[in-house]
């Protein structure tokens, strides 16, 4: 029997923290220390001690390793924070320690309750302006950055209690349980687009768990039924954690919503959670994953469905990744074309949302990734304009999206006062996918600092971000 692994203490400092996130992501990739050192070339015993934080990596070691675990630059932007003191303990004003201070924040209190499997260790990217200026993503772990480190308690989310003060409730009497959850469920999603995923992640993880929990109880039908809605809420969950910035747990349970959907039978939910995924690995800028699960969605979508018209649109914008903008263009044509021959299916939970101007939203992605920055600012312009009022926080992200057109596009007065309306959104809702935008547009507009719109831009953002101390 082997040794027991030795207990990470990454609020020591920031090369303990590194050590304990190169763990993390060495256990979701599944990797023994033997296999790691294979992959990047260095001594196992090596690598355990920089895990317990007793060496500091070297540069190489931290690139080979975020290369081979996929770690889209998190371990590499860490490795920014290591100092030249590695075993030095963080000062409590260390925008690196885990219980310390971010400048112009309150903190979000959130109950987050021990149910899933991920490592405690798994981050999430809060941006961080470094000393000599630069804008870095640090690697914060879950349970702090939602107990309020990071851009949880930047966003400072304005009024109102939280959701996760609710009383957790295993049923209502007089009615089914599953009707109880999925009442609840549509007011989660409601707060979600009002307030962002913050104050709702703990909620909605807490009556995972309740739900797991009654159906101990329960038999035959009314299992299985509670089964679905319980895979409905970890779609869900994925999707707050994916908007939260943390992938690897939005990941977690999107893949806990696919392996739950096969056992309840309803081939309509598998094929929308495959097209999440999709989406998720557009986001994270994985193109042949994107159009790789999305085309597996599309074929099992019904002829002229919504979700067909959802999987098609992922489908495209991976096309657009990958830097082929004829397929983009088809494949967003062929969406579209699905939505003017739509049969609708009323019973249907998914996709409800989904229109024309929803797929223009993605065609504007598309052509930004391209290189078409004018036209994804118009196209960015018309979504919005067509946006739903209650839709806040994605009409934060679409503003966002927008500023970094017309910043690629060279107008950066236009970029900053869009950026502007989009920060204020961020501020109320907390979603890092507006802030990781954000940061961008920060970095695009450095080269007109003296232009006055950018530069009060750039002094209101760099006000609600952390400072390396």
């Amino acid at each position: 029997m082997g040794q027991p692994r030795k207990e990470l203490t990454p609020e020591r400092s920031p090369l303990h923290l590194w050590g304990a996130e190169l763990r993390a992501w060495r256990d979701r990739r599944g990797l023994s220390l033997a296999r790691m050192g294979q992959l990047i070339r260095y001594n196992p015993s090596y690598l355990a001690r920089i895990e317990r934080g007793e060496r500091k990596p070297p540069r190489e070691l931290a690139e080979a390793a975020d290369r081979k675990l996929n770690a889209s630059g998190a371990l590499t932007r860490l490795w920014d924070l290591i100092d030249d003191k590695p075993n030095a303990v963080r000062r409590p004003d260390d925008v690196a320690n885990l219980h310390g201070h971010v400048a112009n924040a309150r903190q979000v209190i959130a109950e987050m309750p021990d149910f899933h499997g991920e490592s405690e260790e798994a981050g999430m990217l809060v941006p961080c302006r470094a000393q000599d200026g630069r804008i870095i993503f640090v690697t914060l772990p879950r349970r702090t950055f939602l107990s309020g480190m990071g851009l949880g308690a930047v966003a400072a989310v304005t009024a109102g209690p939280s959701v996760a003060a609710q009383p957790r409730t295993l049923a209502l009497p007089d009615m089914n349980p599953a009707e109880h959850f999925r009442q609840l469920r549509t007011a989660l999603i409601d707060n979600d687009n009002l307030l962002g995923p913050l104050r709702v992640i703990p909620t909605v993880e807490s009556q995972i768990n309740a739900m797991q929990q009654l159906r101990q109880g329960l038999r035959g039908a009314d299992a299985r039924d509670l089964l679905h809605v319980q895979t409905q809420y970890a779609e869900f969950c994925g999707w707050l954690y994916h908007d939260a910035g943390d992938f690897r747990s939005a990941q977690y349970w999107t893949d806990r919503a696919l392996e739950w959907s096969y056992a309840t039978g309803h081939p309509e939910t598998t094929t929308y959670i495959l097209a999440r995924k999709s989406q998720l690995a557009g986001d994270m800028r994985d193109a042949m994953q994107a159009v790789d699960l999305a085309e597996a969605a599309l074929a099992q979508a019904r002829p002229n469905s919504r979700l067909g018209a959802i999987a098609a649109t992922y489908a495209a914008y991976g096309h657009a990744l990958s830097g082929d903008a004829t397929a983009s263009q088809r494949t967003f044509e062929e969406a579209h074309e699905m939505l003017t021959q739509l049969d609708e299916d009323p019973t249907s939970p998914w996709g409800a949302w989904m229109d024309p101007s929803y797929v223009e939203v993605h065609r504007a992605r598309g052509l930004a990734a391209l290189g078409d920055h004018k036209a994804a600012a118009a196209g960015f312009r018309t979504a919005i304009t067509a946006l739903p009022p209650g839709y806040h926080r994605d009409r934060g992200v679409y503003l966002a999206r927008e500023s970094t057109a017309y910043a690629g596009a060279s107008e950066p007065e236009q970029a900053a006062k869009v950026g502007a309306e989009a920060l204020s959104i961020a501020a109320a809702t907390g979603s890092a996918r507006i802030m990781t935008e954000l940061t961008r547009l920060d970095t695009q507009l450095e080269r007109w600092q003296k232009v006055p719109a950018v530069a009060e831009f750039r002094q209101t953002f760099d006000s609600f971000i952390a400072h390396q101390a």
